[in-house]
């Protein structure tokens, strides 16, 4: 059976943490035949990342960058499964108070030192969370975790 992986940075009832919460069920709610793995950024460790068959990645904009939890995830676990996820595929969702490209940037940058491969344009989430926002990370949620489950990505 896949895993997806879904590693989040952001304060607990902030908005990534909201957008968190409504993938967990929507990806639960969907029927894919996949078990999801949900950790916090400064929890999520390198055998998670080993073992996932697909990444989530969620972070909020923080001064134009990713939050310091997620580069953190990324530091830690870099060296240790380098050349061992190449060509995982993977999504980002950004919460951001300007326009997110800065934190876009960054993490496809890091990604792409992974060797990784993005299946999906980076969703980003300007402002407040709105039921047009929530459709938009369900979307995204559902597309990764069927891909997965269907063998696609």
């Amino acid at each position: 059976m896949s895993r997806l992986l879904l590693v989040y940075a952001g304060q607990p009832g902030g908005r990534i943490h909201r957008m968190v919460n409504a993938l967990q069920r929507i990806i639960s709610d969907s029927g894919e035949p996949i078990t999801l793995v949900v950790r916090p950024a400064l929890q999520a460790t390198a055998a998670d990342l080993l073992d996932a068959s697909g990444l989530l990645l969620a972070t909020p904009e923080h001064f134009g960058y990713m939050a310091g939890a997620l580069k953190d995830f990324f530091d830690r676990t870099f060296y240790p499964v380098e050349g061992k996820t190449t060509g995982l595929p993977y999504a980002l969702l950004v919460s951001a108070g300007t326009d997110g490209t800065g934190t876009c940037r960054a993490v496809e940058r890091i990604a792409r030192g992974y060797g990784w491969r993005e299946i999906a344009a980076p969703l980003i989430v300007v402002g407040d969370i709105t039921d047009e926002a929530l459709s938009q990370v369900a979307e995204l949620g559902v597309t990764l975790a069927a891909g997965l489950a269907a063998g696609i990505f």
